[in-house]
C-alpha cells in the first residue's frame, strides 16, 4: 500500500508490485514476462504520474554485435520504440518526454555511425510530422548536418500546436555544454546592465536552459536502458531530485511492457526532496 497526501487529506493505494516482488523468475523470457505483467494494473492517480520522463537510449550496439549484426541495425529501433513509449505516455497522461538521441560526445563514433545516425534522425523527424504529438529539439543545432536542421524546423512548426504530450529529442546535447550556455547567458546580461546579481536564482538560471519551453523543466523520472548506472552528462541541472531507473533491457527490446515497470517502480518511491515523511 502507498500513501498519499492530497487537499490535506491522506489517500492510500494499493501499489502494484514489479515481476521480481511478483515471483516471475528471471528465467522467463521477456515476452512472457509482458503478458504477466499485463495483469498489473498502474495508479492512474495524478499525483503518481510523473509529468516529466527522461530516457537515455542505451544498448543499440551491444544488441545488434550480440546478434552479429552491423551497429546500425539496433539504431533502427529509435522509431519504431520511441512511438511505442509515446503512445504508452500518452494513455497515462505524461505530459514531457525526453528522450537522449545523440551526445556532444557521441561524435567521437566512427564516420559511417555518425552518417547513418544523422539520416536515421532525418527519417525520424519525417515520421513524427504527423504522429500527433508535438516534437521539438534541445541540443547545439548548428553542428548537424543543414538537411537535418531544415528537417528538425519543419517538424517543430508543424506540430507546435499539438496537445498532450511533448517529446523533446536531445541531439548533440550535453549538460556540461547546457550548463556552460545558460551561465554565459546569464554573465552576459550582467555584463550589459539588464540583470543585477541578486537576480540570479535558481528559477532565472533554469529559463537559460535548453529545456526552458518544457512546463515542467525537472524530469521526475530518468529511465535508463542498457544496463549501465550512470547519467552520462544529461540533463546534469535537471535531474537533481528525479528518481533514477536503470534496467538491462537494451534499448531494442525496451517497449510498452518494460516502460510500464519503470513507471511502477516510480509509483512505489517516496519522493522527500531532501525533506521526510515520517
Amino acid at each position: 500500500m502507498r500513501s498519499l497526501l492530497v487537499g490535506g487529506q491522506t489517500h492510500v493505494f494499493p501499489v502494484s508490485k514489479n515481476s521480481h516482488s511478483l515471483g516471475i523468475p528471471s528465467s522467463v523470457s521477456v515476452c512472457g514476462r509482458g503478458k504477466i505483467l499485463n495483469s498489473i494494473q498502474l495508479i492512474h492517480h495524478p499525483e503518481l504520474i510523473p509529468k516529466h520522463v527522461a530516457i537515455i537510449m542505451d544498448g543499440n550496439r551491444r544488441w545488434a554485435k550480440a546478434r552479429g549484426l552491423a551497429v546500425q541495425e539496433g539504431h533502427r529501433f529509435l522509431t519504431p520504440n520511441l512511438k511505442k513509449i509515446c503512445n504508452v505516455s500518452s494513455k497515462l497522461g505524461i505530459q514531457f518526454l525526453t528522450a537522449f538521441a545523440f551526445s556532444t560526445e557521441n561524435w567521437s563514433r566512427s564516420k559511417e555511425e555518425v552518417d547513418f545516425l544523422m539520416q536515421l534522425f532525418e527519417e525520424f523527424f519525417e515520421e513524427f510530422l504527423r504522429f500527433g504529438v508535438r516534437v521539438s529539439v534541445i541540443g547545439g543545432r548548428s553542428e548537424l548536418p543543414l538537411t537535418l536542421q531544415k528537417g528538425i524546423e519543419l517538424t517543430e512548426e508543424a506540430t507546435k500546436a499539438n496537445e498532450g504530450l511533448h517529446l523533446m529529442m536531445a541531439l548533440n546535447y550535453g549538460g556540461h555544454y547546457d550548463m556552460l550556455q545558460a551561465t554565459k547567458s546569464i554573465a552576459s546580461k550582467v555584463k550589459d546592465g539588464l540583470l543585477q546579481l541578486e537576480d540570479i536564482n535558481n528559477t532565472l538560471f533554469e529559463e537559460e536552459l535548453s529545456t526552458k519551453h518544457a512546463k515542467f523543466v525537472k524530469p521526475d523520472l530518468l529511465i535508463r536502458t542498457g544496463g549501465e548506472q550512470r547519467i552520462s552528462n544529461f540533463l546534469l541541472w535537471q535531474l537533481a531530485y528525479s528518481e533514477l531507473y536503470f534496467t538491462k533491457t537494451l534499448f531494442p527490446n525496451f517497449g510498452e511492457e518494460a516502460f510500464k515497470e519503470a513507471i511502477l517502480s516510480f509509483q512505489r518511491r517516496h519522493r522527500r526532496f531532501g525533506g521526510h515523511t515520517y
